[in-house]
């Protein structure tokens, strides 16, 4: 297959809300024009598994405007935009990606994208790596590179190191300040938020809001909850981070505790079974629950089905579950990421910065490989000078100018023989 999309009429409605994501990706864009002029992908493919959004699409145009063969297919079932896959197929991209697709169709679409041979791999939960990976040794020895999105992705794929089964150097992308201080911080904090606004029309001011884990995602969203008026209630298990939560002004306590006060539930931990079905059984009528982690495994969402005497839709990604004592229970976008499930995810301006790193980390191995050179099988972060690249243009872009070391200053520090 070239491509298979859901409908390719969605072309032109994706068009426009490509254009407008580019609108606020300067970064970005300044890339595009850069990578025109000097075509550093020439020859190259590139297999892409990431969330199928217009801020996606716009990273797809940058590196195809650089020279490269890019195929794509959805990283999650739920989070493709069916006019940005339209209006990629459109211009000729392969793109694979339905929203709603099966868990056989998912695995189908990556498979799609790795029959083509690709030389570097671009993931967002390392579903692409591990299928080489289990399915295809020979092709995972023979893959230059690629790069990790997000933090999901990145445990399984230094697991996967540590147990010496990864047989490509990956580049971490989440580990770089611009991307795990602001798209899991600011990202994910409004869009988890926007996700649960649309999905359920609740006011969040007033209500009790359990956030489950207090990493970098989980702080952004308990401080958009805080900021709309949320009693912020936080669940973790790591001692340092549920003593942070305190310090910042929130409950800290165990899920057992909080599914009895709770009205709206969030977990992002990047872990399985936070929710299970006794702390479902303690919950009250109406309780809300969602994910903002990257796979479905959060909530025990079978358990769930199976306590339930009926369930039904209630509005569009919102399934409600009556147990037997006739409490109602309601379920956001089945459990997966509730800020693609049930909204956009990411804001552009956000995403700018993510995928610039993805962009200038792949324009990095791809000039190691045209020297015959590659980094060693593993995980690896982003070189600091990129990351300041990026930092730099988006100030720019912004209006935003900063101060310079003087050259005292800068031999000051560089100096130990100076003190008090």
């Amino acid at each position: 297959m070239d491509n298979h999309i859901a409908d390719i009429g969605l072309a032109d409605e994706g068009r426009l809300r490509v254009e407008w994501a580019g609108g606020q990706m300067h970064v970005i864009n300044a890339l595009k024009e850069r990578f025109t002029k000097e075509q550093p992908f020439k020859d190259i493919t590139i297999a892409a598994c990431l969330h199928v959004t217009t801020e996606t699409a716009n990273l797809v145009q940058a590196l195809r405007a650089g020279g490269a063969e890019v195929l794509l297919c959805a990283s999650n079932p739920l989070s493709t935009q069916d006019d940005t896959a339209a209006y990629l197929a459109s211009e000729g991209v392969a793109v694979f990606a339905v929203r709603g697709e099966d868990h056989d169709t998912y695995y189908s679409h990556i498979r799609e994208v790795l029959d083509r041979k690709p030389q570097f791999t671009v993931d967002d939960g390392a579903d692409l790596v591990s299928t080489i990976h289990k399915e295809r040794p020979e092709q995972a020895e023979s893959t230059v590179g690629g790069t990790e999105e997000t933090t999901t992705g990145v445990i399984r794929l230094r697991q996967m190191a540590v147990e010496g089964a990864l047989k490509y150097p990956i580049v971490a992308i989440n580990d770089t300040p611009t991307k795990h201080l602001f798209d899991n911080h600011f990202g994910t904090g409004q869009s988890a938020l926007d996700g649960i606004i649309r999905a359920t029309n609740v006011l969040i001011a007033g209500k009790n809001v359990v956030i489950s884990g207090f990493g970098d995602c989980g702080r952004g969203v308990a401080s958009r909850a805080k900021g709309l008026g949320a009693n912020v209630i936080v669940t973790e298990v790591d001692e340092i981070r549920a003593l942070e939560a305190h310090m910042d002004g929130f409950r800290v306590m165990p899920m057992a505790k909080a599914a009895q006060v709770g009205d709206i539930f969030c977990t992002v931990t990047g872990d399985r079974d936070i929710i299970r079905t006794e702390h479902i059984e303690a919950m009250k009528d109406g309780a809300i629950i969602s994910n903002a982690g990257h796979f479905d495994i959060e909530i025990d969402v079978a358990g769930l089905r199976k306590m339930a005497s009926s369930q039904r839709e209630v509005r569009r990604n919102v399934e409600e579950f009556v147990l037997a004592d006739g409490r109602r229970i309601r379920l956001l976008a089945e459990g997966r990421l509730v800020n693609l499930g049930a909204a956009e995810g990411h804001p552009a301006a956000v995403m700018d910065m993510s995928f610039a790193g993805q962009a200038l980390t792949l324009h990095h191995l791809t000039t190691l490989h045209k020297k015959g050179t590659r980094l060693e099988p593993g995980v690896h972060n982003v070189p600091a000078e990129l990351d300041n690249e990026i930092a730099r243009v988006k100030l720019k872009t912004m209006g935003v100018e900063i101060d310079t070391l003087t050259p005292e200053q800068k031999r000051y520090l560089e100096s130990w023989q100076e003190g008090t």
